[in-house]
């Protein structure tokens, strides 16, 4: 059954995208082929897909920042000399066991929840959430009063305090709104298979990020969340995420 759109969706979907697909085709020699094409920028974002991130934590190299150099120079994120209120879309984070005091390093970044807090504490609906699991900021709602940063279990959400010069056009920024990672949706609704992290840890060497689509029993990601343990962070709070993690 369709869903009638309000004004407001339909200008979500023309402005952020939906004009990409990811599917997968099986050949008769086993080989798994991703098929990506661009959509009319008219059609809407589906549930077909799910898309998603498996981190593997014990491939996580120490001292490396490669995806997050990336993420940074993908969409124009830069340093102000303030860490403690520049911009972060993804940021490592290192955990200590406290019974052993063994360390593990990880990337942490929006988690993609189903359930997101950041939306149901959005005064405007700026927050929100699309058909294939990507949590997004509509920058032109946004009214940055940072009740989704308050929300959030994962900081995963950043405020804007300068006026950004240089933008790129694949990530819209602007003082006083709120932004954080989007799962690259703009290489999606181009139709493209990977984000730029996964890309810059695959050629440091370390492939610890596998990007995919979750409701894909044929994707890479889904069958090594079949067939290996993995874990959300704070999986108690029921979001059902869209970023897993092996190895903590």
């Amino acid at each position: 059954m369709s869903k009638e759109l309000t004004p407001t969706d339909s200008y979500r979907r023309r402005f952020l995208g939906g004009i990409g697909a990811l599917a997968a085709a099986a050949f008769g020699s086993g080989v798994i082929v991703n098929v990506a094409r661009a959509r009319s920028p008219d059609e809407a974002v589906t549930g077909n897909q799910r898309w998603g991130m498996l981190i593997d934590t014990g491939k996580c190299a120490d001292g490396c920042d490669e995806c997050v150099k990336a993420c940074n120079d993908e969409n124009g994120v830069t340093g102000h000399g303030r860490p403690e209120t520049d911009a972060q879309w993804i940021r490592t984070v290192t955990l200590r066991e406290k019974a052993t005091g063994r360390t593990t390093k990880l990337p942490m970044m929006c988690q993609h929840c189903e359930y997101p807090p950041c939306v149901d504490v959005c005064p405007t609906g700026a927050s929100f959430r699309r058909d294939d699991g990507i949590v997004l900021v509509d920058k032109h709602l946004c009214i940055g009063c940072r009740y989704c940063m308050m929300a959030c279990p994962y900081k995963a959400r950043s405020f804007i305090h300068e006026v950004i010069m240089d933008q790129k056009h694949n990530a819209p920024r602007g003082k006083g709104t709120v932004e954080s990672c989007t799962l690259c949706v703009h290489r999606i609704d181009k139709g493209e298979t990977t984000t730029a992290c996964q890309d810059a840890c695959t050629k440091a060497g370390h492939n610890a990020i596998l990007f995919g689509d979750l409701k894909d029993p044929n994707s890479e990601i889904s069958k090594r969340l079949a067939n290996e343990p993995s874990t959300q962070v704070r999986g108690d709070l029921g979001l059902n995420l869209g970023v897993r993690y092996q190895g903590i």
